[in-house]
Protein backbone atom coordinates (compact mmCIF):
# COMPACT_ATOMS: atom_id res chain seq x y z
CA UNK A 1 0.00 0.00 0.00
CA UNK A 2 1.14 3.32 -0.46
CA UNK A 3 2.61 6.07 2.08
CA UNK A 4 0.41 8.79 0.20
CA UNK A 5 -1.74 9.17 -2.35
CA UNK A 6 0.62 8.58 -5.88
CA UNK A 7 -1.73 9.83 -8.68
CA UNK A 8 -2.14 13.89 -7.57
CA UNK A 9 -5.73 13.64 -6.93
CA UNK A 10 -6.53 16.64 -5.32
CA UNK A 11 -10.16 15.26 -4.58
CA UNK A 12 -10.95 13.68 -1.16
CA UNK A 13 -12.41 9.89 -1.31
CA UNK A 14 -14.61 8.50 0.70
CA UNK A 15 -15.54 4.65 0.73
CA UNK A 16 -19.29 3.82 1.96
CA UNK A 17 -20.34 0.55 2.81
CA UNK A 18 -24.11 -0.66 1.52
CA UNK A 19 -24.45 2.45 -0.54
CA UNK A 20 -26.51 0.98 -3.60
CA UNK A 21 -29.32 2.59 -2.05
CA UNK A 22 -30.82 4.80 0.92
CA UNK A 23 -29.05 6.02 3.37
CA UNK A 24 -25.90 5.30 2.04
CA UNK A 25 -26.64 6.10 -1.40
CA UNK A 26 -28.20 9.11 -0.64
CA UNK A 27 -24.38 9.93 1.26
CA UNK A 28 -22.64 9.01 -1.32
CA UNK A 29 -24.14 11.58 -3.62
CA UNK A 30 -24.35 14.66 -0.98
CA UNK A 31 -20.36 14.35 -1.06
CA UNK A 32 -20.36 13.86 -4.80
CA UNK A 33 -21.98 17.39 -4.44
CA UNK A 34 -19.52 18.41 -2.35
CA UNK A 35 -16.99 17.80 -4.42
CA UNK A 36 -15.32 13.83 -3.03
CA UNK A 37 -14.61 11.03 -5.20
CA UNK A 38 -16.80 8.00 -3.93
CA UNK A 39 -17.02 4.38 -3.37
CA UNK A 40 -19.99 2.47 -3.82
CA UNK A 41 -20.47 -1.10 -2.46
CA UNK A 42 -23.26 -3.22 -2.55
CA UNK A 43 -23.81 -6.86 -2.14
CA UNK A 44 -26.82 -7.62 -4.04
CA UNK A 45 -28.25 -4.48 -5.91
CA UNK A 46 -25.65 -4.51 -8.49
CA UNK A 47 -28.27 -2.63 -10.43
CA UNK A 48 -28.81 -0.12 -8.06
CA UNK A 49 -25.02 0.64 -7.08
CA UNK A 50 -24.47 1.83 -10.69
CA UNK A 51 -27.35 4.32 -11.18
CA UNK A 52 -26.25 5.84 -8.01
CA UNK A 53 -22.52 5.76 -9.35
CA UNK A 54 -23.88 7.64 -12.41
CA UNK A 55 -25.72 10.02 -10.38
CA UNK A 56 -22.19 10.65 -8.53
CA UNK A 57 -20.48 11.30 -11.50
CA UNK A 58 -22.76 13.62 -12.99
CA UNK A 59 -21.94 15.87 -9.74
CA UNK A 60 -18.71 15.86 -10.91
CA UNK A 61 -17.22 12.62 -8.94
CA UNK A 62 -14.44 9.58 -9.88
CA UNK A 63 -16.70 6.53 -8.55
CA UNK A 64 -15.57 2.85 -8.18
CA UNK A 65 -18.70 0.22 -7.97
CA UNK A 66 -17.02 -2.62 -5.88
CA UNK A 67 -19.52 -5.90 -4.81
CA UNK A 68 -18.42 -7.35 -1.75
CA UNK A 69 -19.87 -8.37 1.22
CA UNK A 70 -18.48 -6.73 4.29
CA UNK A 71 -19.06 -10.80 6.60
CA UNK A 72 -16.13 -11.97 4.38
CA UNK A 73 -12.64 -10.44 5.54
CA UNK A 74 -10.85 -11.06 2.30
CA UNK A 75 -13.68 -9.07 0.53
CA UNK A 76 -13.38 -6.48 2.92
CA UNK A 77 -9.48 -5.93 2.44
CA UNK A 78 -9.67 -6.63 -1.51
CA UNK A 79 -12.60 -3.57 -1.43
CA UNK A 80 -9.67 -1.37 0.46
CA UNK A 81 -7.73 -2.76 -1.86
CA UNK A 82 -9.26 -1.07 -4.69
CA UNK A 83 -9.82 2.12 -3.65
CA UNK A 84 -6.50 1.92 -2.80
CA UNK A 85 -5.23 1.59 -6.64
CA UNK A 86 -7.86 3.93 -8.07
CA UNK A 87 -7.19 6.99 -5.76
CA UNK A 88 -4.22 6.30 -3.35
CA UNK A 89 -6.32 7.31 -0.30
CA UNK A 90 -9.23 7.29 1.81
CA UNK A 91 -10.14 9.78 3.81
CA UNK A 92 -13.56 8.79 4.91
CA UNK A 93 -15.15 5.45 5.81
CA UNK A 94 -18.62 5.25 5.63
CA UNK A 95 -20.28 1.89 7.32
CA UNK A 96 -23.51 1.58 6.46
CA UNK A 97 -23.88 -2.05 5.64
CA UNK A 98 -26.65 -3.50 7.66
CA UNK A 99 -29.04 -6.35 7.24
CA UNK A 100 -32.02 -7.35 9.98
CA UNK A 101 -34.39 -10.83 10.76
CA UNK A 102 -37.75 -9.09 10.87
CA UNK A 103 -39.36 -11.11 13.81
CA UNK A 104 -42.11 -9.89 16.34
CA UNK A 105 -40.54 -9.51 19.75
CA UNK A 106 -42.86 -11.13 21.23
CA UNK A 107 -42.11 -14.16 19.39
CA UNK A 108 -38.93 -15.03 21.18
CA UNK A 109 -39.42 -18.48 19.40
CA UNK A 110 -39.08 -16.77 16.08
CA UNK A 111 -35.25 -16.31 16.35
CA UNK A 112 -32.45 -19.07 16.05
CA UNK A 113 -28.96 -18.84 16.81
CA UNK A 114 -28.06 -18.14 13.32
CA UNK A 115 -30.42 -15.36 12.73
CA UNK A 116 -28.54 -13.68 15.57
CA UNK A 117 -25.02 -14.69 14.18
CA UNK A 118 -25.93 -13.62 10.50
CA UNK A 119 -27.39 -10.21 11.90
CA UNK A 120 -23.83 -9.81 13.83
CA UNK A 121 -21.25 -11.00 11.33
CA UNK A 122 -22.72 -7.73 8.92
CA UNK A 123 -23.75 -5.63 11.85
CA UNK A 124 -20.77 -5.35 14.36
CA UNK A 125 -18.06 -7.96 12.65
CA UNK A 126 -18.57 -6.49 9.30
CA UNK A 127 -18.18 -2.48 10.35
CA UNK A 128 -14.95 -3.94 12.07
CA UNK A 129 -13.11 -5.77 9.18
CA UNK A 130 -13.84 -2.95 7.12
CA UNK A 131 -12.37 -0.76 9.29
CA UNK A 132 -9.38 -2.70 9.91
CA UNK A 133 -9.10 -3.30 6.48
CA UNK A 134 -8.94 0.72 5.65
CA UNK A 135 -6.75 2.40 8.94
CA UNK A 136 -3.57 1.93 7.52
CA UNK A 137 -4.94 3.90 4.01
CA UNK A 138 -7.11 6.11 5.93
CA UNK A 139 -4.36 7.02 8.47
CA UNK A 140 -2.46 9.05 5.33
CA UNK A 141 -5.26 11.29 5.54
CA UNK A 142 -5.22 14.97 7.68
CA UNK A 143 -8.73 14.66 8.34
CA UNK A 144 -9.60 10.63 8.45
CA UNK A 145 -12.81 10.01 9.89
CA UNK A 146 -15.15 6.81 10.22
CA UNK A 147 -19.08 7.34 10.62
CA UNK A 148 -21.06 4.09 11.54
CA UNK A 149 -25.01 3.92 10.82
CA UNK A 150 -26.28 2.54 13.67
CA UNK A 151 -29.86 2.88 15.35
CA UNK A 152 -32.16 4.11 17.60
CA UNK A 153 -32.95 0.37 18.22
CA UNK A 154 -29.23 0.86 20.03
CA UNK A 155 -31.12 3.23 22.57
CA UNK A 156 -34.72 1.83 22.88
CA UNK A 157 -34.40 -1.57 22.40
CA UNK A 158 -37.22 -1.65 19.77
CA UNK A 159 -37.09 -2.34 15.92
CA UNK A 160 -37.35 -4.96 13.25
CA UNK A 161 -36.22 -8.07 15.87
CA UNK A 162 -34.38 -8.52 18.75
CA UNK A 163 -31.68 -9.40 16.98
CA UNK A 164 -31.34 -6.38 14.77
CA UNK A 165 -31.71 -4.30 18.11
CA UNK A 166 -28.65 -6.22 19.79
CA UNK A 167 -26.45 -5.96 16.87
CA UNK A 168 -26.95 -2.04 16.95
CA UNK A 169 -26.29 -1.98 20.62
CA UNK A 170 -23.17 -3.48 20.10
CA UNK A 171 -22.02 -2.17 17.14
CA UNK A 172 -22.75 1.76 19.16
CA UNK A 173 -20.43 0.10 21.86
CA UNK A 174 -18.06 -0.54 18.90
CA UNK A 175 -17.77 2.76 17.74
CA UNK A 176 -16.46 4.24 21.14
CA UNK A 177 -14.10 1.56 21.93
CA UNK A 178 -12.83 1.90 17.74
CA UNK A 179 -13.15 5.99 19.03
CA UNK A 180 -10.10 5.10 21.71
CA UNK A 181 -8.54 2.52 19.47
CA UNK A 182 -7.94 5.09 16.65
CA UNK A 183 -7.25 7.91 18.35
CA UNK A 184 -5.91 10.76 17.77
CA UNK A 185 -5.47 10.25 13.70
CA UNK A 186 -8.72 9.29 12.96
CA UNK A 187 -12.03 10.28 14.38
CA UNK A 188 -15.14 7.65 14.42
CA UNK A 189 -18.24 8.77 15.46
CA UNK A 190 -21.98 7.05 14.80
CA UNK A 191 -25.34 8.03 13.33
CA UNK A 192 -28.49 6.59 14.96
CA UNK A 193 -31.03 7.44 13.30
CA UNK A 194 -35.10 6.11 14.34
CA UNK A 195 -37.41 5.27 10.69
CA UNK A 196 -36.25 6.19 8.04
CA UNK A 197 -39.02 6.51 4.83
CA UNK A 198 -38.40 4.31 2.01
CA UNK A 199 -38.64 0.56 0.53
CA UNK A 200 -36.52 -1.11 3.04
CA UNK A 201 -39.30 0.42 5.88
CA UNK A 202 -41.95 -0.02 2.88
CA UNK A 203 -40.86 -3.85 2.62
CA UNK A 204 -40.78 -4.58 5.86
CA UNK A 205 -44.43 -3.27 6.80
CA UNK A 206 -46.17 -3.93 3.83
CA UNK A 207 -49.80 -2.46 3.95
CA UNK A 208 -49.01 -1.33 7.80
CA UNK A 209 -46.28 1.22 6.20
CA UNK A 210 -48.45 4.69 6.36
CA UNK A 211 -50.20 3.67 9.40
CA UNK A 212 -47.10 3.17 11.24
CA UNK A 213 -44.99 5.80 9.77
CA UNK A 214 -48.06 8.56 10.86
CA UNK A 215 -48.03 6.91 14.17
CA UNK A 216 -44.48 7.75 14.86
CA UNK A 217 -44.49 11.27 13.11
CA UNK A 218 -47.17 11.54 15.43
CA UNK A 219 -44.67 10.72 18.59
CA UNK A 220 -42.04 12.80 17.60
CA UNK A 221 -41.46 16.40 18.51
CA UNK A 222 -41.05 17.68 15.13
CA UNK A 223 -43.74 15.64 13.60
CA UNK A 224 -41.84 14.03 10.57
CA UNK A 225 -39.71 11.48 9.68
CA UNK A 226 -36.45 10.99 8.36
CA UNK A 227 -35.38 10.47 4.48
CA UNK A 228 -32.40 9.30 3.46
CA UNK A 229 -31.05 12.52 2.83
CA UNK A 230 -31.68 13.80 6.29
CA UNK A 231 -29.86 11.03 7.65
CA UNK A 232 -27.04 11.56 5.07
CA UNK A 233 -26.62 15.18 6.12
CA UNK A 234 -25.86 14.50 9.51
CA UNK A 235 -23.47 11.77 8.57
CA UNK A 236 -21.49 14.08 6.33
CA UNK A 237 -21.69 16.79 8.92
CA UNK A 238 -19.96 14.42 11.03
CA UNK A 239 -17.40 13.78 7.86
CA UNK A 240 -16.56 17.61 7.25
CA UNK A 241 -17.21 19.92 9.86
CA UNK A 242 -17.37 18.31 13.65
CA UNK A 243 -13.33 18.45 13.45
CA UNK A 244 -13.18 18.19 17.24
CA UNK A 245 -16.02 15.20 17.27
CA UNK A 246 -15.04 11.03 18.20
CA UNK A 247 -16.84 8.82 20.22
CA UNK A 248 -20.62 10.46 19.33
CA UNK A 249 -23.52 8.67 18.71
CA UNK A 250 -25.76 11.24 16.94
CA UNK A 251 -29.90 10.60 17.35
CA UNK A 252 -31.71 11.36 14.03
CA UNK A 253 -35.31 11.27 15.10
CA UNK A 254 -37.15 13.94 15.43
CA UNK A 255 -37.09 13.62 18.79
CA UNK A 256 -38.62 10.84 19.39
CA UNK A 257 -36.64 9.32 21.97
CA UNK A 258 -36.53 12.27 24.62
CA UNK A 259 -40.88 12.71 23.67
CA UNK A 260 -41.67 9.50 24.92
CA UNK A 261 -39.63 10.61 28.19
CA UNK A 262 -41.82 13.05 29.14
CA UNK A 263 -43.07 12.31 32.56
Amino acid sequence: MSTRPTNGNAKKVALITGSATGVGAATAMTLARNGWNVAINYSRSEKEAYATAEQCEGHGAETIVIKANVAMDSECRAMVAQVADKWGRMDALVNNAGITRFCDYQNLDGLEMDDFLDVYKVNVVGTYQVTRAAVPLLQLSDTACVVNTSSISAISGIGSSIAYAASKGALSTMTLSLAHALAPTIRVNGVCPGFIQGRWTKGFLGERYEAVKQGIENSTLLHRTALPSDVADSIVYLIEHANLVTGELLVIDGGQLINQKKL
